[in-house]
């Protein structure tokens, strides 16, 4: 091959790799994935609790003690005038670096007196065969029914005592076996699909949607991380035990994402689009 050739060849692998890294920090290379294959995908945040309040910076902006008590993980600084900037300038709880989101969940009461949680098993799930991209700075998102008096779909929400506690995951509050490894804890599932566009909507729900058998609706295209948030507690729960926001169907969470954007999109593509399981940060 004549030596303006091989420049030329040189050159043009260059532009083909550079692209690839190009789309590979876009945060979607691509990949493709079976059902089977996402099973353990995930990277996980563990965070402690930070505080009460009756706040709520997505629900009631710049209306402190308008809403029902939260307990608050994560971000230190969350608070009913929280912005994007306020929470990339806070500490946090959690330990997996570059976790700066604030996430928070109705206080847990027990004969009425307030429950602070033990801390938060936060897991980055993928359910879509396509890739997904990690979630915009400043995406408020809400899951679940502050408003439920009934069961809600447990695909969103339930109690458990935790995987060796021997009791089944339910829609009411168990009475869990005496034991360190089995308290109460309240679990909820984030939608994973975005519209693309919004990062909050009126209802605090339209611009998110959940995934039906691996693939985003059409309305909501982008596949995003698919988070579930597991608050745990000191208390065997049973007859007493309710939420701030009423009984105990109320079941719901709230994700203001102000993750160190660095840090997420390393997570997005080394584990949840690379198809591994990363566990839990240091």
């Amino acid at each position: 091959m004549k030596p303006r050739l091989v420049v030329l060849a040189s050159l043009l692998g260059l532009a083909l790799v550079g692209g690839a890294a190009a789309l590979a920090a876009s945060g979607d290379d691509g990949r493709r994935a079976s059902r089977a294959e996402l099973r353990g995908v995930n990277f996980v945040s563990v965070c402690g609790f930070s505080h009460r309040a009756a706040d709520d910076p997505i629900v009631f902006p710049g209306a402190p003690g308008r809403s029902h008590d939260h307990s608050f993980v994560g971000n230190r600084s969350t608070s009913a005038g929280s912005t994007l900037e306020s929470l990339l300038a806070a500490g946090s709880t959690c330990r997996r670096a570059g976790d700066t989101a604030a996430y928070w969940m109705p206080t847990l009461l027990v004969d009425g007196r307030a429950v602070a949680p033990l801390g938060a098993t936060i897991y980055y799930r993928r359910r879509t065969v396509e890739a997904v991209r990690p979630f915009p700075q400043g995406l408020k998102v809400i899951a679940g029914d502050a408003a439920a008096t009934s069961p809600q779909p447990r695909g969103v929400t339930f109690w458990s005592c935790g995987a060796v506690g021997g009791v089944p995951p339910s829609s009411t509050v168990p009475t869990c076996p005496a034991g360190r490894r089995t308290t109460l804890r309240l679990h909820v599932r984030f939608p994973d699909c975005w519209d693309g566009r919004s990062l909050d909507s009126a209802d605090h729900r339209s611009h998110m949607a959940y995934a039906r058998r691996g693939r985003c609706p059409s309305t909501h295209s982008v596949a995003v991380p698919a988070i579930a948030l597991i608050y745990r507690y000191q208390v065997a729960g049973g007859p007493g035990t309710e939420l701030a926001s009423g009984g105990q169907f109320s079941a719901h969470a709230d994700f203001f994402n102000s993750w160190r954007r660095g840090a997420l999109n390393g997570l997005v593509q080394s584990c949840l689009n690379a198809l591994r399981h990363c566990g839990r940060g240091r």
